[in-house]
């Protein structure tokens, strides 16, 4: 049997490599275009960065370099820790009580920023820079090579969207950063981009100089690209600061083609949080809402001028914290049922999307959600929630628009292979046969 084990290693990583290219090619990489029309821009384009505090980012040459070229937003929030319910809640209004970096399969009558996005006829993809392929929801990549961190699913926010992962189409539009150059120079960018670099470039395994130097290394070609620029909104901000004692406000720009040039090197004081991401989207193209916290999220004030939204104060700023998740279906010790959306917000003209409304209508649930611009921490947390609810027993709770929560994978980690635990039958099926020709197994 020794003899063969050079043999037997070979052909597991043979089969495992076929089956690997076989899984790749199952979802087909996807460019479409569109070109509505916005009120202040007609392309968004947002790229994270990796926990650091607002003082050092603010400090690094680099980014330095990039705010002199757009609007500084100096007070502009985290929603609280760790990094994973931050990129869910950008891309769907609620971050539903997630404390934790484990994967997790949120419903899939939850609506995001994509259910308002197509049927509006406008594009999107989401770009993840060290991702194996198209459509990948392992729960991380490393490089083969050097063994590196390189992707990791909590940073793409919108996979753990049962939406999303659970649609071939959408699987589509998530790429590899390598495909936006492609993109890029077929021309072929879509309106709504989510940006995130791996995890050395976002600054997670280096430091604020390493992802500084990235972050300008990859837009500086780019501000000289027409193309690229025209009417483009690009948002560069972090997932979280570093110091979770501190206030968790983050260092962000504003920069590209839709910010004028007189207003280069200009700070906005305004309060916003990762939800005015959501809320400045559906400003500039008229959107409907998710009827969430997206409602309530002030509008970035550059656009708000366009929209005629009114961009609000807040009522104390120097005690917004944001350091911790309130309770929810995907806490790890404080459970509680996902709300359901609130289908009677609207926020100046804008109504909660009508396929929100038609799942929720005839379903009874509470509501947190009331359109204010201070939202729940878990110091502050959504009426009725304080505590939560114990455990859930199977089959209790409401997820989604008002189904059953989905908690799979709370707080697990996954192999770092694409697909293992599929890639292993099929190799061990090949080494039994392959053995079995030569000589027999044993």
């Amino acid at each position: 049997m020794l003899h063969l084990l050079p043999s037997i290693a070979a052909t597991f990583l043979w089969a495992a490599t076929t089956a690997a290219a076989a899984d790749a090619a199952e979802i087909p990489s996807l460019s479409p275009t569109s070109s509505v029309t916005g009120k202040a821009f007609d392309r968004f384009i947002t790229i994270w960065l990796e926990n650091t505090d607002y003082a050092k980012a603010a400090g690094d040459p680099n980014l330095k370099w990039l705010a002199e070229r757009g609007i500084t937003l100096t007070n502009y929030f985290a929603l609280t820790h760790p990094s994973q319910p931050n990129y869910v809640a950008a891309v769907g209004g609620d971050y539903f009580g997630l404390n934790h970096n484990g994967d997790i399969s949120i419903a899939s009558n939850t609506s995001t920023i994509v259910d308002l996005l197509e049927p509006a006829g406008i594009s999107w993809a989401s770009y993840q820079e060290g991702m194996p392929y198209t459509g990948f929801t392992g729960h991380e990549f490393n490089n083969p090579q050097t063994k590196a961190n390189e992707y990791k699913r909590k940073h793409s926010g919108l996979v753990s969207y049962d939406s999303v992962a659970k649609n071939e189409k959408r699987l589509g539009l998530i790429k590899n950063d390598t495909l936006f150059h492609d993109d890029l120079d077929a021309r072929k960018l879509p309106q709504w981009v989510f940006f995130t670099p791996d995890m050395r470039n976002n600054g997670h395994d280096t430091s604020v100089t390493f992802a500084g130097n990235w972050t300008r290394s990859f837009l500086e070609p780019l501000l000289d690209n027409e193309y690229f620029m025209n009417n483009t909104l690009i948002l560069v901000t972090f997932d979280e600061n570093h110091s979770y004692t501190k206030q968790n406000r983050v260092f962000t720009i504003l920069m590209g083609g839709a910010v004028p040039k007189e207003s280069h090197g200009t700070i906005d004081d305004s309060y916003y949080d990762h939800y005015s991401e959501i809320s400045t989207v559906c400003a500039n193209w008229n959107l409907s809402t998710l009827g969430r916290y997206d409602v309530g999220a002030n509008v970035f004030s550059l656009v708000a001028a366009r929209t005629n939204d009114t961009v609000l104060p807040h009522p104390d700023l120097s005690n917004v914290y944001l350091n911790d998740s309130y309770p929810g279906p995907f806490h790890k010790t404080r459970w509680a049922p996902e709300p359901l959306p609130n289908i009677s917000l609207v926020v100046n003209g804008r109504e909660v999307a009508q396929s929100i409304k038609n799942e929720v209508r005839d379903k009874q649930g509470m509501t947190p959600y009331n359109g204010s611009l201070v939202i729940p921490d878990r110091r502050h947390p959504p009426v009725g929630m304080a505590n939560g609810y114990g455990t859930p027993q199977a089959g209790e709770g409401v997820g989604g628009n008002g189904t059953d929560a989905q908690r799979s994978g709370a707080g697990r980690s996954s192999s770092s292979a694409p697909d293992i635990g599929r890639l292993v039958p099929v190799a061990w099926a090949v080494v039994f046969a392959t053995t079995t020709w030569v000589g027999g197994f044993w």
